[in-house]
């Protein structure tokens, strides 16, 4: 594909960046907002090309933002559970965030987590956008408020849209659900196994359009 040169390097005539590893080696580079500079590194996208599935969260966090890989946290850990469960083989999924970058402020010697807000997000959007683009998913999931935000705006929230497929023009089938860390945050061990429960329901509803299970 021929085409232009601009933020994802060439392009073709439509627009979209000619390959994955192209935007990601872009993406190595991004100053679209102040979070790379406490960040020890972007952290894109990981799974196949061919993937069926798009699975989308905030953020990395402080594993991914050390290892440089998406959800290889206590929270991916939750996530390939729950995947599990649901009969969805992670490795045929595609993992992402809706910011590529670890935001964080320190408490003592931890590196604690802090929310992203629209303008990081925002300038975030672009490599998010590329990543739906090039791999063409029959479902789209996001994880928790900011990824669905990112991608929807205030019209769909997670608490009153979960539990449904809806199309969009991203993909065919669409879902919003809670995201794996917010369950581990839950104190309560009954109400975290009844809200892993239901993350599963959820992700059952694409394993059952996808025909997995």
């Amino acid at each position: 594909m021929s085409g232009e040169l601009g933020l994802f390097g060439a392009t073709d005539r439509a627009g979209t960046p000619s390959n994955l590893d192209q935007v990601r080696a872009a993406a190595r580079t991004c100053r679209n907002c102040d979070l790379w500079e406490r960040a020890t590194q972007t952290v894109f996208g990981e799974g196949p090309v061919t993937a069926r599935v798009i699975l989308v969260g905030e953020q990395p966090g402080d594993y991914e933002d050390v290892k440089g890989r998406p959800f290889v946290g206590p929270a991916g850990k939750l996530l390939d559970e729950a995947l599990a469960q649901a009969k969805l083989d992670r490795s045929l999924t595609y993992v992402t965030n809706a910011v590529k970058h670890f935001k964080w402020e320190p408490l003592g010697k931890r590196r604690l987590h802090k929310k992203p807000n629209a303008k990081e997000i925002a300038a975030c959007q672009p490599w998010l956008l590329a990543e739906i683009k090039l791999i063409k998913p029959e479902v789209l999931v996001c994880l928790g408020a900011t990824a669905a935000g990112s991608l929807f705006g205030s019209k769909v929230k997670v608490s009153t849209h979960r539990g449904r497929l809806f199309e969009s023009d991203y993909a065919p089938q669409n879902l919003v659900t809670i995201h794996p860390s917010a369950i581990l945050r839950v104190p309560d061990p009954r109400l975290k196994d009844a809200e892993f429960a239901r993350l599963v329901e959820d992700l059952q509803l694409v394993s059952k359009y996808l025909g997995t299970r």
